[in-house]
């Protein structure tokens, strides 16, 4: 008795078996989280350093410089990218893919512990580098707080208790805010009431800091009892500032600081960042989920605490949602879940019309297990319902009814030749048991490559491989036990009953013409050879016009607008512009919101997202239309409209993606010592891009370079009068901008305590000469002109980029939308012209954007390809005991090609990565079905039965389980067509393995006689 005999017999294990994986998955299936993508690792962490007054060359080479020198000491890193402004260098640190999720913590320990050791070899006025890793955070819910008749304070209260309130809700990881104004206490000092008194202004700052300032007063021992010491003097407002005493005046009158200063409270003059929601001033409050949540459940939670908390939400501040992942998953993943169902039902109702009602009916119950005990092994695995896992299950579904196919056509091939159904299903399970393990384990390793892909995209749609792991396995263990226990129940114990002469089960008008068919093939194998060889060389040809793609975008009804002006640009005036975007964008149809995001990018709110960082003169616009058929259109008047309006801008128009994106679909990467000859060559590289059709969003990240000012500073007539350098450059950010002068503490906030002057006071660019300064030596003020000898209008680089420690200038262009044309093929048509270029010595190209990224992926997919192929035919031999027996089959693999450019250029899909995968995993499905028909070959051979009549007699009784495994595996995808994930993966699997199909049953014989020389004989002989 074998493993299908036990549990024929056993019917109590085989009904706990059975009510193990129905109870079981059912309950596991509303376990398991939910979420739009599967999560994957960022790699990165960017090292910040503030250098106040620098330029961009000085923070470039006292600053990022070293500081990349001592990272790069660390073995773990990858790629080192650092940008360097006035003022700051943000170093760019991405770890080598071989290292997950376990590693990097420990490894973001030693990044910090190499930078705060060298930090103190770095020049004066440097502050301490900050090493930022937390961009894994996803802000999966944006919520816009706004009112119009509301300042700034006071929707930063609301949003503080609202904050309070959401951090308190389960499932919520983390709640940050962004928009938010830094508050400050503003002292406007009079300069000419200050020079009346004599008063030296650093003698005010002096007070402020010693006034606030904590410190310790000791304690006193009384009576035993040991007493702390603490002063009074602190401010307890702002308005306390004003009584500040400022000693060193003239005679015994008290000059407090309101008699020569203004004190006031506001917000930064020059803010960081600016958000608006719908033409409203706002402040973002992004919820970050915990991991393995159910993401749709927690968005209930979040809307079930707004709602409790509303009542105290003031009259006219409005809390709107900009982004609701929750909401974007329950429809995603209800969308997938049709599709399954669909699927199932297709591949149920296939099974009916083929197989017949109770053959149907027990395959189908045997995949509707076998899904439900794929979903107890995902939520022991921690994988959650998300785009990848729950389109492997449509993938799978069509293979995991090949093992119970097999199995129940032999059982019903047996029973009608008098066996009972347990003498058939122990005949056929002893005789298929462990080819269908092979061929299990084949079609399971031929996606092995993407789930031990290290990279990002391996570690994106690793999931695929887990899933289909779990299920197809599954589907071998059941289908050799439960599934001849349920023959028994559906088919009954005796065998068929046949009255005169055995029915020939191959004898219907389908199987007569394949005979005929695949008599005439084997006679004549040369021909049918040479005409597949032919088909496959037209298909090889034919491939070139196939479009090239990487990963589709969102089909989310949300564009981005990324809009540059030209670098130097004022925050404010980037404001001023953006407000007129957003009127115009306000007045089109079809648009449910416009946010606006000013001075750097959103908050990250898709783990594809990656925002900008801080430009005053960048911002980005998210718009949201109400629904995506209304998309594109939108997305066309948009941009006419404000390229129209305001030419000197420049935009970038961009879908949500799906999959690890980059910052533009084609980068060319210069690298070089000399920023002019950078910026020379960046200018043909732009030409090029710029006189190429379909390609916009032309720039670079150096940016234009920008004008400054430069005061020459007299040394000798400043040392006479006390004055040195730095004082110069307070004195005149006094005048301009204001200076910190203190803090003010107020509960747990810290506010910047600004000195400026009042406004009919405050210097503008005609009036530059007249700024004061206190000058020590004469205990009075002096106009600037006496320690400066004019000033000279320069340019600089702004920006400096740099790549694994070289200067890089970056190009980018992106394909126009409105083209029908993608990346891959614009990048073909500009490649050869770039690379034509004679670059001086020492500089060099590299190509980015979505070219490396496609090759990265695909080098990683194809680093253990070979290992993978190898493993797979070893199975093979192993199976077969002979080289080649197994070179048969694998003769056919490449065959798939037929199918594959056949389908995607009919359906004009494009072949992306998931095209790759799909194109991978047709060489498993392929091997299998050769491994069904090879082992009944041998099966018949060791029977005694004469060589070519093995052969013909064994693909005949292959036809039917081959082709319903393929029909159910077509159609089983076929929902997924409508997917722009998963299209260029169904159209290469749908027609893949059709075409393959066909040739397994015509080909594989064919080959078998040529290469184990077996001559023809007529099939009607035998």
């Amino acid at each position: 008795m074998n493993i299908a005999g036990y549990f024929v017999k056993n019917t109590v294990i085989s009904w706990m078996f059975t009510l193990i994986l129905l109870i079981g998955g059912l309950m596991s299936f509303t376990g398991l989280g939910q979420l739009e993508d599967p999560p994957f690792t960022i790699k990165d962490a960017v090292v910040v350093t503030l250098y106040p007054g620098a330029t961009s060359t000085e923070v470039e080479e006292e600053v990022t410089y070293p500081i990349e020198k001592a990272i790069q000491e660390l073995p773990y890193i990858d790629t080192l990218k650092s940008l360097s402004t006035s003022g700051m260098s943000q170093i760019t640190v991405t770890m080598k893919n071989n290292y997950g999720p376990d590693e990097l913590p420990q490894i973001w320990d030693e990044l910090r512990r190499k930078v705060n050791d060298m930090s103190a070899s770095l020049p004066p006025g440097v502050q301490a580098p900050m090493v930022n890793d937390d961009f894994g955070d996803v802000y999966g819910v944006m919520l816009m707080v706004s009112g119009s008749d509301y300042s700034y304070r006071d929707i930063l209260d609301y949003v503080d208790y609202v904050k309070r309130e959401l951090e308190l809700v389960p499932g919520v990881g983390k709640v940050s805010l962004a928009g938010n104004q830094q508050e400050q206490v503003f002292v406007e000092m009079s300069l000419n009431k200050a020079a009346s008194s004599n008063i030296d202004p650093s003698l005010v700052s002096n007070l402020l800091n010693s006034q606030n300032m904590v410190s310790d007063a000791g304690n006193i021992q009384v009576a035993g009892d040991n007493l702390k010491i603490r002063t009074s003097g602190g401010f307890k407002s702002v308005s306390e500032l004003e009584g500040l005493i400022i000693p060193g005046t003239q005679g015994d009158k008290l000059i407090y600081l309101k008699d020569v200063a203004t004190v006031s409270r506001g917000f930064q003059n020059i803010p960081t960042n600016l958000l608006t929601f719908n033409q409203h001033n706002a402040i973002n409050i992004g919820i970050a989920f915990s991991t393995g949540v159910n993401v749709v459940e927690v968005g209930k939670a979040i809307d079930a605490k707004l709602a409790s908390i509303e009542s105290v939400r003031p009259a006219g501040m409005m809390i709107e949602t900009m982004y609701n992942q929750p909401n974007e998953v329950d429809a995603s993943v209800g969308s997938f879940v049709w599709n399954l169902i669909a699927a199932v039902v297709i591949v149920i109702g296939v099974l009916l019309v083929f197989m017949g009602i109770k053959s149907g009916i027990l395959i189908g119950l045997i995949l509707f297990l076998t899904c439900l005990g794929t979903f107890m092994l995902m939520l022991q695995a921690e994988i959650e319902l998300q785009r990848i896992s729950l389109g492997a299950l449509i993938i799978a579904l069509g293979m995991l009814v090949d093992n119970a196919i097999v199995i129940v056509e032999g059982i019903l091939i047996g029973r009608q030749r008098g066996q009972t159904t347990l003498e058939a299903a122990q005949s056929i399970v002893k005789q298929t048991m462990w080819p269908l393990l092979g061929a299990t384990v084949i079609a399971i390793t031929a996606f092995a490559p993407i789930g031990l892909s290290p990279d990002a995209t391996g570690e994106f749609a690793g999931s695929l491989f887990w899933v289909l792991l779990f299920s197809l396995f599954l589907s071998w263990i059941t289908a050799i036990t439960i599934t001849p226990f349920f023959a028994q129940l559906f088919f009954g114990k005796d065998a068929e009953k046949v009255e005169g002469e055995l029915k020939d089960p191959y004898g219907g008008a389908f199987f007569v013409f394949y005979k005929v068919l695949l008599d005439w093939c084997m006679k004549h194998r040369w021909v049918s050879v040479i005409a597949v060889v032919m088909a496959f060389c037209i298909s090889i040809y034919g491939f070139a016009y196939v479009k090239q793609s990487f990963f589709p975008p969102s089909t989310t009804p949300i564009f981005l607008v990324d809009a540059w002006m030209p670098e130097g640009t004022d925050i404010r005036e980037t404001q001023g512009i953006v407000e007129g975007m957003e009127s115009i964008a306000m007045g089109l149809d079809n648009v449910e919101f416009v946010g606006s995001s000013i001075g750097k990018g959103f908050p990250r709110f898709l783990l594809t997202y990656s925002p900008e960082k801080n430009y005053a003169s960048y911002a980005q616009m998210a718009i949201r239309t109400e629904d995506f058929e209304s998309l594109s259109e939108v997305m066309t008047e948009f941009r006419r409209a404000v390229e129209a309006k305001y030419p000197q801008t420049q935009f970038k128009f961009k879908r949500l993606e799906i999959g690890p994106s980059t910052d533009a679909k084609i980068e060319a990467r210069i690298s070089g010592a000399d920023p002019d000859v950078l910026r020379s060559i960046a200018a043909q590289v732009m030409e090029i891009f710029q006189a190429t059709p379909a390609t916009v969003n032309v720039r670079h990240d150096w940016r234009e370079r920008v004008k400054y000012i430069a005061p020459r500073f007299n040394e000798t007539q400043a040392r006479r009068l006390g004055i040195v350098k730095s004082e110069v450059d307070e004195a005149i950010k006094f005048s301009f901008t204001g200076l910190q002068i203190g803090v003010y503490r107020e509960g747990t906030t810290l506010l910047p305590i600004i000195g400026r002057l009042p406004e009919d006071e405050r210097i503008d660019i005609d009036s530059l000469e007249s700024v004061r300064i206190w000058s020590p030596a004469l205990s009075a003020f002096v106009p600037l002109q006496q320690v400066v000898d004019g000033f000279e209008v320069k340019f600089e680089d702004p920006i400096i980029q740099r790549r694994d420690r070289k200067r890089t200038l970056t190009v980018f262009a992106d394909t126009d939308f409105e083209y029908d044309i993608l990346p891959a093929q614009l990048f073909a048509q500009i490649k050869p012209q770039i690379e034509a270029l004679e670059l001086p010595v020492g500089y060099e190209l590299q190509w980015g954007g979505e070219f490396e990224s496609s090759n990265d992926a695909q080098e990683s997919l194809f680093a253990t390809l070979p290992l993978g192929f190898l493993f797979m035919f070893l199975i093979t031999v192993f199976l077969f005991n002979s080289v080649r027996k197994p070179l048969v089959i694998w003769a056919c693999v490449p065959l798939a090609i037929i199918g594959i450019t056949s389908g995607l250029l009919i359906l004009d899909k494009p072949f992306s990565f998931m095209a790759l995968l799909g194109m991978l995993s047709l060489s498993g499905m392929l091997l299998k079905n050769g491994i069904v028909l090879l082992d009944q070959i041998n099966t018949e051979i060791n029977d005694g039965v004469e060589t070519f009549e093995a052969v013909f007699n064994s693909t005949v009784s292959r036809v039917r389980p081959v082709c319903m495994a393929a029909i159910t595996t077509i159609l089983g995808v076929l929902p997924l067509l409508t997917d722009a994930f998963f299209e260029s993966l169904a159209a290469v699997v749908m027609f893949g393995l059709g075409v393959a199909t066909i040739l397994t049953l015509i080909i594989v014989p064919v080959f078998y006689l040529i290469f184990f020389k077996v001559s023809y004989r007529n099939y009607k002989e035998f």
